[in-house]
């Protein structure tokens, strides 16, 4: 794909502070628009810098990549965790500085699934595998042309775009070197996930890999945390006794909580030393 085809915007993306005397502008992000030829649209990303990028005794220092997925929904949460968990003003050096690059929705459902399941009404289902083709063939090799980037990269998803994580892990080809995968929906495509853990490459099992699971009550316990517990346990015997999966259940979450303490516990998990 030449990159020459792909048309960039800069947009500033600033967050108003009133101050007692003086009115300005703190910058939290820049707004990048990407024609893809592969999904034939334009796509929307929020871009987050380090705190020191552009400070001039940096110039030539590179950076880790995140891609974050349901971008307009947790682009800010992601860029406070990790500038907590990084900046050299906080001094928790958790994890690098990162560049975090938030995708925002266009059809979760066409996006985030690889598999159709079959409805009433047509639907669009199934374009997972193109989307990951546009990360990684378009937007990443993108940013890595405008941006001091470095080569390593990290997926992060929440539940139908955890499952579009768990897919890329599985996928020996896959450019991401971590993932976080919080609440996977893996209901929507449980028997396809165990025929690709048996299948799963060595390259993968290498990889690491953080699962995040909600409490979804009692009625949801079949479909969701032991649903989880199961595909771990099969990753797990796949991998024998070299473990780089994760998995934390978090009884006092929702599914629409967890991401917050999700993020936070699956990047520290990412960047451990082995």
């Amino acid at each position: 794909m030449k990159l020459q085809s792909i048309t960039f915007y800069i947009i500033l993306f600033a967050v108003q502070f009133t101050f007692a005397q003086h009115d300005k502008n703190i910058v939290t992000g820049e707004k990048i628009k990407i024609h893809s030829a592969i999904l034939n649209e334009d796509r929307v990303c929020l871009l987050s810098l380090p705190e020191l990028y552009n400070d001039s005794t940096n110039v030539k220092k590179t950076y880790p990549i995140l891609i974050l997925l349901d971008g307009s929904t947790y682009f800010k949460t992601a860029s406070g965790i990790v500038h907590f968990m990084s900046s050299e003003r906080n001094r928790n050096y958790f994890m690098p500085e990162t560049i975090i690059v938030a995708i925002e929705n266009v059809d979760r459902e066409r996006d985030f699934t690889v598999t159709k399941l079959k409805t009433k009404r047509p639907n669009r289902m199934g374009g997972g595998k193109n989307f990951l083709n546009f990360i990684e063939k378009e937007l990443i090799p993108f940013i890595d042309k405008n941006y001091r980037t470095a080569p390593t990269r990290t997926l992060v998803g929440h539940s139908l775009g955890g499952l579009l994580t768990l897919n890329s892990y599985m996928n020996e080809n896959s450019i991401f070197d971590g993932y976080i995968s919080i609440d996977p929906s893996i209901w929507w495509d449980e028997e396809t996930m165990k025929a690709k853990v048996d299948s799963i490459s060595p390259i993968s099992l290498n990889k690491k890999l953080f699962i995040a699971t909600a409490n979804q009550g009692e009625a949801n316990y079949e479909r969701n945390k032991k649903r989880h517990d199961h595909l771990y346990d099969l990753m797990k015997e796949k991998s024998g006794e070299h473990l780089n999966i994760e998995i934390e259940y978090f009884e006092k979450e929702n599914h629409r909580s967890v991401p917050l303490i999700a993020i936070y516990n699956g990047l520290k998990y990412i960047n451990q030393e082995h």
